[in-house]
C-alpha cells in the first residue's frame, strides 16, 4: 500500500533533521561545545596552534580530529568566518519540549523569551547571551522562520548556545498558548504600545513572565500581538528612542528579573 504524501514528507523531514549537522568555529565556541557532554560531536579540524590552545578540551577518543594547515583550512565555512584555526562539526542540541523546559526550578518565577520571527544569527546569539546572564529558562524561536544553530550564532552567543536552552517550535502562537496554560503572562514588546513594560510587570514579578520580541522593522505580527496578554514598550528618557532587538531583550530581561 502506497503511503500518503503527508506521511512521506513527514518521514523525509525527520530524516533530514537527523542528518543535520552544524559547523561551529572559533576557539571559544569550539571549546564550550567540546566540554558540553550533551553535544554530539562528529569532526574536529584544528591547526597546531589552536590544538595547543584548546588543550585538555580535546577528548582523547571517540572524535575524529584533523590537523590542518592554517593556509589551507579545509572546514566548509564562509570565507569571512574568523575561525581562529578551530572548527567543530556537531549535531544541533535537543532541549526537549516547551512544557518541560519552561517549568522552572521552583526557586524563582521563570522567564522566557519568544522570537517572532527573528532570523539574524547575530541578534539571536546576543539574545541567548543575555538570556543566560539574566536567568531565562528558555529562548523560543520558530522552526522555519528563526535563526538555526550556526557557527555565526554560536560565536556571537559566546558560549551561551551550549548552556542556554534554545527551542524551535512549529507554531509560535501555539507555544504562547501553552505557556499561558502554564501560568505565564505574555508581554509583547511594541514601540507603539500605550503601556510601559515596568507598569505591566508591576505586581506581577512573582509570576512566570514571557517576553515576546519581533524582528527589527516589521515588529510583532498581528497574530502574535493578538495572542499576547499585554503589549508594552520600553520607556525612553526622551521623546523618541530606538533599540536594537538584542539590546531591547537585555533591557527587558533586566526589568522583569525576579526581585
Amino acid at each position: 500500500m502506497k503511503k500518503p504524501k503527508w506521511v512521506v514528507e513527514k518521514e523525509r523531514g525527520k530524516k533530514a533533521a537527523a542528518d543535520e549537522t552544524v559547523w561551529l568555529f572559533g576557539l571559544h565556541a569550539v571549546r564550550d561545545a567540546l566540554l558540553n557532554p550533551a553535544r554530539e560531536k562528529l569532526r574536529l579540524i584544528v591547526t597546531k596552534n589552536a590544538a595547543d590552545k584548546l588543550g585538555d578540551a580535546i577528548p582523547e577518543q571517540g572524535l575524529e580530529v584533523e590537523m590542518a594547515d592554517p593556509r589551507k583550512f579545509p572546514a566548509p565555512l564562509d570565507p569571512q568566518s574568523v575561525h581562529q584555526g578551530a572548527a567543530l562539526e556537531v549535531r544541533p542540541l535537543d532541549w526537549g519540549p516547551v512544557g518541560e523546559r519552561c517549568l522552572g526550578d521552583g526557586t524563582n518565577p521563570p522567564r522566557v523569551v519568544l522570537l517572532d520571527p527573528l532570523t539574524d544569527p547575530h541578534n539571536v546569539g546576543a539574545i541567548l547571551r543575555s538570556a543566560e546572564v539574566f536567568g531565562a529558562v528558555a529562548v523560543i524561536g520558530m522552526r522555519h522562520h528563526a535563526a538555526p544553530e550556526t557557527g555565526a550564532l554560536a560565536k556571537t552567543a559566546s558560549g551561551a548556545l551550549e548552556r542556554q536552552p534554545y527551542l524551535r517550535v512549529r507554531n509560535l502562537a501555539d507555544a504562547m498558548e501553552e505557556l499561558r496554560a502554564m501560568g505565564y503572562i505574555l508581554l509583547g514588546l511594541d514601540g507603539e504600545a500605550d503601556q510601559t513594560l515596568e507598569a505591566a510587570a508591576e505586581g506581577r514579578l512573582d509570576r512566570p513572565l514571557a517576553l515576546v520580541l519581533g524582528a527589527e522593522g516589521p515588529g510583532l505580527r498581528e497574530k502574535t500581538k493578538e495572542t499576547c496578554d499585554h503589549l508594552v514598550r520600553i520607556d525612553f528618557a526622551g521623546e523618541f528612542g530606538s533599540l536594537n532587538v538584542s539590546n531591547a531583550a537585555a533591557v527587558a530581561l533586566y526589568a522583569v528579573r525576579p526581585r
